[in-house]
């Protein structure tokens, strides 16, 4: 069994992203921890890049200040490392196939198993396109998490059938950030995974309420939510861990 199963075992499955380096990987870390603390399930880890063209304004900008900070992808091996002597929850990394490609895609995934994280979340590689980085995944036992957009139509069934690790079901068109309200029709693309696969699947972007994680969760596995947390340390810099303990407590409390 994978280690992310282990997320979804107690009922609906909180994810929460966070991006690694903003303000300083010392608040990052103490933000993963007031969040495993308040009930978070999983944590994906954003590693940054320069042009993370599926990001709206608010994680664009913790990108950059994270990479103006002076953030590298070997920095984040090293915090993991040191990380996971105390987080036991899933982690996984989330970002761009650049990143994997320019460090050495072999050197990238077989760093991710020896420290722990569980699997790989490229919003920017196709389904089409992923056995460029599949075998290796397998290789190491590291899941590559595959994205189910509305536009996938056709290709729901496609992409469920051959899904690792969980299912990241997009809820909106467009990039990630806080939406006042979510109208895709998410409850029929949800019937077409679980006609084809026993993977769980979770709902991101857009969702930032107790409420929008509430009704996520009727109708998934569990929510995903990145712009909310990030907004938090934006707003409050190094002082940001102790609002995402409560911040994730009360999404947390509003899915049980």
């Amino acid at each position: 069994m994978s280690n992310i199963q282990k997320a979804f075992e107690n009922g609906k499955a909180f994810i929460a992203f966070i991006t690694c380096g903003d303000p300083d990987l010392e608040t990052t870390a103490a933000a993963v921890r007031a969040a495993a603390e308040n009930g978070a399930d999983l944590i994906e880890l954003g590693i940054p890049f320069s042009d993370p063209t599926a990001e709206g304004p608010v994680i664009q900008g913790a990108n950059l200040r994270a990479l103006n900070g002076g953030i590298t992808t070997d920095k984040i091996f090293s915090f993991v490392r040191e990380l996971r002597r105390d987080v036991t929850i899933p982690m996984v990394f989330m970002t761009y196939a650049n990143v994997v490609f320019s460090y050495g895609a072999e050197k990238f995934i077989s760093t991710c198993r020896e420290i722990e994280i569980d699997g790989l979340i490229l919003p920017d590689l196709p389904f089409e396109e992923k056995e460029e980085f599949l075998p290796l995944c397998c290789q190491y036992g590291v899941a590559l998490v595959s994205l189910i957009a509305p536009t996938s139509e056709n290709r729901i069934a496609m992409i469920a059938k051959e899904a690792e690790g969980f299912l990241y079901i997009v809820s909106s068109l467009g990039v990630t950030g806080t939406r006042s309200e979510i109208k895709t029709d998410l409850a029929s693309i949800v019937k077409v995974v679980r006609e084809n696969t026993d993977i769980p699947c979770a709902i991101g972007f857009g969702i930032s309420t107790p409420e929008q994680a509430r009704k996520m969760a009727e109708i998934s596995d569990g929510a995903i939510v990145g712009s909310a947390i990030i907004k938090l340390l934006e707003t409050y810099g190094k002082d940001a861990p102790g609002h995402i303990g409560a911040y994730v407590k009360s999404m947390k409390d509003a899915m049980r």
